[in-house]
């Protein structure tokens, strides 16, 4: 049994989706996720995309990620825009409410513990 995983997007199928139509706030982005590991105990990792568009976000989860290719904007509800680009990389906790505005399609990586 191999104990390891590459990230081979070609192998794996999208889901895609969309924010929810009551947390949008401007355009019609479209998010593409290619689910690549569910471990035990609620761990997800992946690879996740979105064209532009800005909605709200509310995290349940725990999530670490890092900007593969793009330009978005992560603002916590009261708190400064913070810009994110190829190479940034943000961890995200349970209870944060904000935004998140792509304005380049943007890829990432992420690891999220449920």
């Amino acid at each position: 049994m191999k104990t390891w995983t590459d990230f081979d997007l070609a192998a794996i199928e999208p889901e895609e989706g969309a924010p929810l139509p009551e947390r949008l706030i401007a355009g019609n982005p479209v998010f593409r996720t290619w689910n690549i590991e569910e471990a035990e105990g609620g761990i997800y990792a992946g690879v996740w995309e979105a064209t532009p568009g800005k909605w709200c976000i509310v995290y349940d989860e725990w999530e670490y990620f890092h900007i593969l290719s793009g330009h978005s904007v992560v603002t916590e509800e009261g708190g400064e825009p913070v810009h994110l680009r190829p190479g940034d990389r943000m961890i995200l906790r349970p209870g944060f409410k904000g935004s998140w505005e792509v304005i380049e399609t943007t890829r990432k990586d992420y690891v999220i513990r449920l």
